[in-house]
């Protein structure tokens, strides 16, 4: 069983930076009041984003950031299961997702969507789906079980009744089937190639036999274009040697030239450089000081001013110099960037002598391996001993798979024999069809606390049977709002209780969101109360309404929701 202890969100929809903390364990039944967008049901975006990674209305994921603070959005939630203290924390902005087990973090996966699968199914052992199924009843974008989809519903009732256990041996049991169905096309392969190695090898002897000419002008004419290969490829090799000749010389000579030219530059460059900053320096001294710093003595004006002069002329020289200096770099570099593409057709013609050489010696080969073909067929010494030999050890290797087909075929029935009792309709079925009478009486048990006297009835494919006192046939669609409320919350009640008989999902908490504030009347109210005090001793129920004056004192406990400066909090009151 899971026990809920506690949910705290902060910078979450339009919650601030101060945590808000609620403890879902405290009191066994708690109303949740406030203005509409107060954040009532904040509670259930909270607890499904923490537990599942998505809220539990139709809300992308970037807006549950709060749009003022817009960071540090952070979500815990605190549960025990048997002895074991789990806690979540889920945070956006930045993106947080950790388990911990007994204050001990558990190793996170490579992948977040590893880390969630290992959550729901090694420690809730359910799903987002499920998970609403049994612990809340909403008025929002939540779709409630009988308006799902006929293979949705059966999942659900699959991880009530932990029978999902079936679905994962016939998953299992499919891959080993694929397993087994690629190992029979390897086989039928093989046994299709040693037919052909049978065949050739028939023909080999044959042809020792005979001394087949036409085999031999076969393996002669192959050669013939063998040779011609090489032939063009050598051709090709001298042309590739060639150029590399020719655009080879002198070419390190001239790069190291333009190299050491480019040095002297830079050189000159630096001294330049070095020359400019003496005499900015010089210029600057004279013109802020009239008085020499060493003997005090004032400096004429005369010399001050040949000296701006000198130093004014000096540094247009300088400058025209580095700009020489820099056209004569840009020359060189253009020659280094030509001789680097003379390098690279160098290496480009060396690759593709490199590459001919290859297909030569790999021709060469081919054509030493037909001479050979054709000198034992000519001179007739082919072992017509060892090729009979070859040929009986292909039948054995034939025969051999052959025998292993059989057993895979053997195999491959069984697995087919297990699948169809792991289907839908096979074992599940089975175990459906005993639960389906429980299931079935409690529904309708809750139905009557209710006040809502019909006779219901899932048939094993879910789908329902609803007939009225006079025996008329309906369906869900066919009822009011309110008389769909009340089987959605019949059902939800019928799979909390089978989820407690199987020990599958149970848990303390239930969360009722706005589920009768469309039609509450003081009727509404009495059949809400009724219902609740079925529930066991330890469960923990919260009601979210904006209709506590209908509500207010009949709960253990109350919270309200309000909005302070654009922040939903919780009224301290």
């Amino acid at each position: 069983m899971i026990k809920f202890k506690s949910v705290s969100w902060q910078n979450f929809l339009s919650t601030g930076n101060d945590m808000t903390t609620i403890q879902l364990d405290r009191s066994p039944t708690t109303l949740i009041v406030g203005q509409n967008g107060a954040g009532k049901s904040t509670l259930l975006d909270a607890l499904s984003f923490g537990l599942f990674g998505k809220p539990h209305r139709d809300i992308n994921k970037p807006q549950l950031v709060n749009t003022i603070n817009n960071k540090q959005c952070i979500v815990k939630v605190e549960f025990q299961i048997g002895v074991h203290d789990f806690e979540i924390v889920r945070g956006i902005k930045p993106n947080l997702f950790e388990i911990y087990q007994n204050g001990n973090m558990i190793n996170q996966s490579s992948m977040a969507r590893d880390y969630q699968k290992f959550l729901e199914q090694n420690i809730l052992k359910l799903n987002h789906k499920s998970f609403h199924q049994i612990v809340v009843l909403g008025s929002s974008s939540f779709i409630p079980f009988m308006q799902l989809p006929g293979g949705h519903r059966r999942d659900v009732i699959e991880d009530l009744l932990d029978i999902n256990i079936f679905s994962k041996m016939n998953t299992i049991l499919k891959e080993r089937a694929a397993v087994i169905r690629e190992k029979l096309k390897d086989i039928n392969y093989n046994i299709d190639l040693m037919k052909e190695k049978i065949s050739i090898q028939r023909k080999y002897i044959k042809d020792i036999t005979e001394m087949n000419d036409e085999q031999i002008k076969s393996k002669r004419s192959s050669i013939s274009l063998f040779q011609t290969e090489i032939t063009d490829m050598q051709a090709a090799n001298n042309d590739y040697s060639t150029s590399i000749e020719s655009l080879q010389e002198g070419l390190n000579d001239r790069m190291k030239k333009a190299h050491d030219k480019k040095q002297s530059l830079m050189q000159y460059q630096a001294q330049f450089q070095t020359q400019m900053k003496t005499v900015v320096k010089e210029a600057k001294f004279y013109e802020t000081n009239d008085k020499c710093p060493t003997c005090t003595q004032d400096i004429d004006t005369a010399i001050k001013e040949e000296k701006l002069e000198f130093s004014k002329n000096r540094a247009k020289e300088l400058q025209e110099g580095m700009t020489k200096v820099g056209e004569q770099a840009s020359v060189i570099d253009e020659t280094i960037s030509e001789l680097n593409e003379i390098t690279d057709n160098i290496r480009k013609n060396t690759a593709g002598i490199t590459t001919n050489n290859r297909d030569i010696e790999r021709l060469q080969k081919q054509i030493t391996t037909l001479e050979g073909e054709i000198s034992g067929l000519e001179s007739r010494e082919g072992d017509l001993g060892q090729a009979n030999s070859d040929l009986e050890e292909h039948f054995n290797k034939s025969n051999t798979l052959t025998e292993l087909k059989l057993s895979m075929v053997d195999e491959r029935s069984y697995n087919e024999a297990a699948g169809e009792m792991l289907k839908d309709g096979g074992i599940k079925t089975k175990v459906v069809k005993e639960y389906l009478p429980v299931m079935n009486k409690l529904i309708n048990n809750y139905l009557q606390v209710l006040d809502f006297f019909v006779a219901f009835d899932l048939d094993e494919n879910f789908t329902e049977t609803i007939r009225s006192r006079h025996r008329d046939t309906f369906n869900y669609a066919s009822f009011s709002e309110g008389e769909k409320q009340r089987i959605d919350l019949a059902l939800l009640f019928t799979w909390r209780q089978i989820a407690r008989m199987k020990n599958s999902t149970s848990t303390n908490l239930l969360v009722l969101d706005e589920t009768f504030d469309s039609s509450l009347d003081h009727d509404g109210v009495d059949n809400l109360m009724k219902i609740l005090g079925t529930l066991e001793d330890d469960s923990n129920v919260f009601v979210i309404s904006h209709k506590g004056d209908l509500l207010d004192g009949k709960f253990r406990s109350k919270i309200e929701f309000i909005k302070e400066h654009n922040f939903s909090k919780i009224n301290a009151k």
